[in-house]
């Protein structure tokens, strides 16, 4: 089994990136937006319990994910990073549930300009698959007040695991930031049985 988690601030490209490495490795994409997009109907975010079912979702699905027959799960997730429940805590608890589990953990942070993001954000691939971010206004302000107030990226030395990659995905298409991922970590595109 392989855990992939791909980090990064709104529309740096995790999902799209993480659907690329899906098709190219067979691994299992489980995107944040699967669980967000869920619950909002119900639970908008100023709501607890939108945050209560989210992480209560999440857990119960890794802790089947990481005892399954999957050869490898692809996870997206922005961390703000420094801030009390900003996630860095979901991540160490998540790579211990899957290393315990005798897991292989990566952890990819993904990085781009705001102006490149601003455009992302916009994509017709990210409003198919997100419909929380199809009020191109709202998620455009979430994403400024987001790069304004929050850190998305981590300091050295925060995230200290050892398969752990940095990509500045800047005028790389989803699928070359994909193949650069494939390339660091030395997987092959057959790297999930099919």
């Amino acid at each position: 089994m392989k855990f992939v988690m791909l980090l990064g601030p709104q529309a740096v490209g995790k999902m799209t990136i993480g659907q690329e490495l899906e098709q190219k490795t067979g691994m299992k994409l489980f995107h944040n937006h699967q669980t967000i997009d869920l619950l909002y109907p119900y639970f908008d975010f100023t709501k607890p319990a939108h945050h209560k079912l989210k992480d209560l979702i999440r857990r119960e699905m890794f802790k089947e994910m990481a005892v399954s027959d999957l050869e490898g799960v692809i996870f997206t997730f922005l961390c703000l990073f420094g801030v009390e429940g900003g996630g860095i805590e979901f991540i160490e608890e998540t790579v211990q549930l899957f290393e315990e589990a005798g897991a292989e953990v990566f952890i990819v942070e993904l990085e781009a300009a705001l102006s490149t993001r601003l455009v992302r954000n916009q994509t017709e691939n990210r409003l198919l698959h997100k419909f929380t971010k199809r009020d191109i206004a709202a998620s455009e302000a979430n994403l400024l007040e987001t790069a304004e107030h929050y850190r998305t990226h981590s300091l050295p030395g925060e995230l200290p695991y050892p398969n752990y990659l940095r990509l500045d995905t800047e005028g790389r298409s989803a699928a070359d930031s994909a193949d650069a991922i494939c390339r660091h970590f030395n997987w092959s595109t057959n790297l999930v049985e099919r």
